[in-house]
């Protein structure tokens, strides 16, 4: 497999500025609680979260719908059972990239059954323009791209590459 880069690192950089100083405005004098997805949104949310300068909780949930291949298989896993204490909070789903939609949906309907936040909305690095699985879209979103296979700055390929400083097109 080769891999083409779609976006250096120095375009997330600064992509990640102007989404910080977007959340930093939006969220001022709010209860701010962020809420990343595991694994996939870890090295988004680190670069993104030392950008905005709010005191702010965050909180980690482990979910999986790939479990290894190209495609989402359209099963949601949580790995946690309980979910944090977002009771009278502002919600900031932060995830690496919105495509079906199963995942952020199910991890937002839990979220409105088990506990009872302000608001939820929904940080994403990455949108695919593509018809969703479920009716979900991003409130902020750092790139858009076509129905590509990504990796780096978190997205993997079976557990691998989400270390590479950019995000590349995965290729056969």
């Amino acid at each position: 497999m080769t891999e083409r880069i779609l976006f250096p690192a120095a375009a997330i950089a600064a992509r990640l500025d102007e989404l910080a100083a977007e959340l930093t405005a939006f969220y001022t004098g709010k209860p701010l609680t962020v809420l990343a997805i595991l694994n996939g949104s870890l090295v988004f949310a680190a670069d993104l979260l030392r950008r905005i300068p709010l005191p702010l909780r965050l909180e980690c949930l482990n979910v999986a719908s790939y479990h290894g291949g190209l495609e989402s298989s359209g099963v949601v896993t949580f790995q946690q059972n309980n979910l944090p204490d977002l009771d009278g909070r502002h919600v900031l789903i932060l995830d690496d990239i919105l495509d079906t939609g199963r995942t952020l949906h199910a991890v937002k309907c839990r979220l409105f059954k088990e506990t009872h936040p302000l608001d939820v909305r929904v940080a994403v690095l990455l949108k695919k323009r593509k018809e969703r699985a479920e009716p979900l879209e991003a409130d902020y979103a750092g790139f858009e791209i076509g129905d590509e296979f990504v990796i780096g700055y978190g997205l993997d390929y079976d557990g691998r590459y989400r270390n590479l400083p950019e995000v590349r097109v995965l290729e056969p």
